[in-house]
């Protein structure tokens, strides 16, 4: 009896350390999962003090009255069927439109959500493939890299590449669907439908998201290989079935080419001929290999090749690649990750490698955020399989430790680094003027920063030197035109507007310039028409009635130019600058009929909200339209803040302000005539 006991207690011991073994490997993987989060958090946290830049975030939110509006019928309407941007995504701008809806244009707000979207998909990573192989410090290793890889800082840092972080994290669910759906048919339960289902259904949200993710149902026949292991007994008909199973995926992904290829087509001007795509194709499969494993040089515009490149160095690449294919085909038994990994980077890649030209730029880091993952877990099981097979394990492990923390230190570091050039517009284009050569399109954006900060000369510089480098680019005589009618050249500037109508005709921001540059000449007629001209080309641009009613309020006709305004207004409602200088004129105009303070403050204290109390132009009018309906106090206490602002950003003339503010101390409005040149910078949008 007692012999039973001890046994029977022994059995009970032993079941209970099981059981709590068991506890203890389930709760690992949370930990770990924790730690990748906690990681990725830190690791791009800096990000979230950095503001937007003036490449391309201007086209997704900065100056998108579409989306700033936030969540609106409306909107949903427009990013169903949006797509001038080269791009049909509009669960992408639905994303964006909850920002504005959530932070309006502070950016820390849109580079957070971009920092929590990474870190979900590194997480969902990291489970995915733990489920997948059954490894779990492999896969943390491969989801670390992932996560704080150099490469990965474009994407995450990026606003406008939110679609890129957010496709991620789809296509990570529509994994994790998958594998369950493998899971459950093998075991014959009926909830293999259900995971089905799932996966369709994440995988047009990540198509809605971003068309990249086109090769998805080419990724899960890959995975069906290994480690799925769902080609083990291979026969014709088993490749048959296991494609069918995928149709639905594939019309989806179809779907998703048709809208693509429905939108207008972005890149028209400066158009690669085929055989120049191949080369840039071939070679940049290769740039993206040195990029992975020597990350330094990185930048955020990489200029076309303008000539075909050297005989030895396309040669060299493709020999590289078909020997890498080689190899991995070779091993494809022995070693199935490597094939597995080899052609998920390849295939991921295509949609961007530059066959089908859909940028100015040889290529890109963003590129690399999904297909990169592949070449990863390759190289991760095949040291791990190394290292396994060595006759001194603990050896072998401690070296393959130390080499793991090593790597995931060095990209910290390098990560660290290329997130100080995200801050701001000049720091990024400054940077990447100095890692790449003839880059017109860094020097433009360069040349825009310093113009949007008032550094006309430094401006006129960056724009000279983009027009040498690339003088078919419209954009660049258009911003020529804008600095130097800015710095009184009136007939340089028009000479510019005039050159970049060459080119693009129909673009309403260049008739706007000239018809300024007339109207400051003293030809109002022929300024007038231009005015109309870029009104009748785009009846959703503002600018051609706000620069009409600053036209008439210097012939005197201020009525009229009311009139003007209030259409500028009723096209974009939430303008901050259209908003300030109508409260401006409506508190101070000298004529007492135009006069409006109450809508006056409505406007300015609405433009203040929209610049977040930032703009010293649009303070000052505030404090114009708080003394017109009595409120002193208010307006000197807002008046001072702008003066205060004007100084701390080295603004030149406050003069001005000065003297309105001595008003308002002495319970006194403001007044003025606008037929003198006494008007706001006349600089144009830089759309």
């Amino acid at each position: 009896m007692q012999c039973f006991f001890l046994k029977n207690s022994f059995v009970s011991a032993l079941a209970m350390r099981a059981k709590s073994q068991t506890k203890n490997l389930m709760s690992r993987p949370r930990l770990i999962a924790l730690l990748l989060a906690l990681v990725t958090l830190l690791a791009y946290w800096p990000v979230a003090y950095c503001g937007f830049v003036n490449y391309d975030d201007i086209d997704y939110v900065t100056g998108n009255r579409v989306v700033q509006k936030g969540l609106t019928w409306e909107g949903f309407r427009w990013a169903l069927t949006y797509g001038n941007i080269g791009h049909w995504h509009p669960l992408t701008w639905i994303s964006h439109m909850l920002d504005c809806q959530l932070y309006g244009l502070s950016p820390s707000g849109h580079h957070l959500t971009n920092i929590l979207f990474h870190t979900a998909a590194v997480v969902l990573l990291f489970l995915v493939l733990w489920r997948m192989t059954g490894f779990m410090w492999r896969s943390a290793f491969v989801a670390a890299v992932f996560a704080i890889h150099p490469l990965r800082v474009e994407s995450v840092a990026w606003v406008a590449e939110r679609k890129d972080v957010l496709s991620a994290c789809f296509f990570m669910l529509t994994l994790g669907a998958y594998v369950r759906f493998v899971e459950k048919s093998k075991a014959q339960s009926q909830k293999f439908k259900v995971y089905y289902g799932l996966t369709l259904l994440f995988f047009a949200l990540g198509l809605l998201s971003k068309n990249m993710l086109v090769t998805t149902p080419f990724v899960l026949l890959l995975l069906d290989y290994w480690p799925l292991g769902r080609f083990s007994n291979f026969t014709p008909q088993v490749l048959r079935r296991l494609v069918a199973e995928k149709i639905p995926l594939f019309v989806l992904a179809i779907g998703s080419c048709v809208a693509t290829a429905l939108v207008p087509e972005q890149v028209t001007a400066g158009k690669l001929a085929f055989g120049l795509r191949m080369e840039n194709a071939v070679v940049s499969y290769v740039t993206y290999l040195w990029q992975m494993i020597h990350p330094s040089g990185l930048a955020c515009v990489y200029p076309n090749p303008t000539n075909y490149l050297p005989f030895g160095q396309v040669a060299g690449a493709l020999g590289l690649l078909l020997a890498i294919s080689g190899a991995v085909f070779v091993l494809r038994k022995a070693r199935p990750w490597l094939i597995v990994g080899w052609l998920w980077y390849l295939g991921m890649m295509t949609p961007v490698i530059g066959i089908v030209q859909i940028s100015y730029y040889a290529h890109a880091d963003r590129y690399t955020y999904l297909p990169q993952i592949g070449l990863y877990f390759a190289m991760t099981w095949t040291a791990a399989n190394l290292c396994a097979r060595w006759r001194h394990r603990r050896l072998a492990q401690a070296i393959a430790t130390a080499s793991a923390v090593l790597v995931l230190a060095g990209c910290l570091v390098l990560t660290e680094n290329q997130l100080r050039y995200w801050h701001d517009s000049e720091s990024l284009f400054r940077h990447t003027l100095a890692v790449t050569k003839d880059n017109h399109v860094a020097h433009l954006n360069l040349g825009t920063a310093f113009q949007d900060e008032g550094r006309l000369n430094e401006a006129l510089a960056e724009y000279r030197a983009s027009a040498q480098l690339a003088p078919g680019y419209s954009v660049v005589h258009k911003n020529l035109g804008s600095v130097l009618d800015a710095l009184g050249r009136p007939k340089e500037a028009l000479a510019e507007y005039r050159l970049a109508l060459q080119f693009e005709p129909n673009l309403p921001a260049l008739h706007d310039g000239i018809g300024i540059v007339f109207v400051e000449q003293g030809r109002f007629d022929e300024g007038m028409s231009e005015f109309s001209s870029a009104a009748r080309l785009d009846p959703a641009y503002p600018w051609p009635y706000f620069q009409m009613g600053k036209a008439l309020l210097q012939q005197g006709r201020d009525a009229e130019a009311i009139g003007k305004f209030r259409e500028a207004l009723r096209i974009n409602p939430d303008n901050f600058q259209i908003l300030a200088f109508f409260a401006h004129v409506l508190a101070a105009d000298e004529k007492p009929g135009v006069r409006d303070g109450q809508t006056a403050l409505v406007y300015a204290a609405r433009a203040n909200d929209l610049s977040d109390g930032t703009q010293p132009f649009v303070l000052d009018a505030l404090g114009m339209a708080c003394a017109e309906v009595g409120h002193f106090d208010d307006a000197r206490e807002v008046t001072q803040k702008a003066i205060d602002l004007a100084k701390a950003a080295k603004m030149k003339d406050l003069e001005p302000m000065q003297q309105r503010l001595e008003l308002y101390r002495n319970h006194q409005p403001w007044r003025e005539s606008f037929l003198s040149t006494n008007l706001p910078p006349k600089d144009l949008p830089k759309k």
